[in-house]
């Protein structure tokens, strides 16, 4: 069970929540972060953090489906994004709320990074996750 909470006392947060609380004994998936490369290595997006963000969310999925679980299942992301610029994160941010990431809400932090592993990556996110009883192991 997932309890997503939002602190009455604390500014409301953009889409996410400020806690998500796990009972014990739950399976959780801790992932690698997700980068925007397609299934033979090729950046995805060159130039473009918002493509970028599609990819990183479409390959996030992949890997929650090869465990079991699934967006819906997300506790917690690190978003970070190569920029300074407070548009360009909020570019990023969007297509984050739009692929259903936010429909927990989860708890999330949203970094503006210098650089990140790959040649012309923009953006990576890394997530947390529950792996419902029964999915296969």
């Amino acid at each position: 069970m997932i309890q997503r909470v939002t602190a009455p006392a604390l500014f409301p947060p953009p889409g996410y929540s400020h806690v998500c609380v796990v009972e014990a004994g739950t399976k959780l998936a801790f992932l690698a972060g997700a980068v925007p490369l397609d299934g033979e290595g090729r950046l995805v997006g060159e130039g473009d953090p918002p493509l970028q963000a599609e990819q990183v969310i479409s390959n996030l999925r992949e890997q929650l489906r090869t465990v079991g679980s699934d967006l819906d299942h997300v506790l917690s992301t690190d978003v970070y994004v190569v920029s300074n610029e407070p548009a360009v994160l909020s570019s990023v941010w969007e297509v984050v709320e739009a692929s259903g990431l936010s429909a927990g809400p989860h708890a999330s932090t949203l970094v503006g990074v210098a650089c990140l592993g790959y040649p012309g990556q923009l953006v990576e996110i890394t997530a947390t996750a529950v792996v419902p009883e029964g999915a296969p192991s």
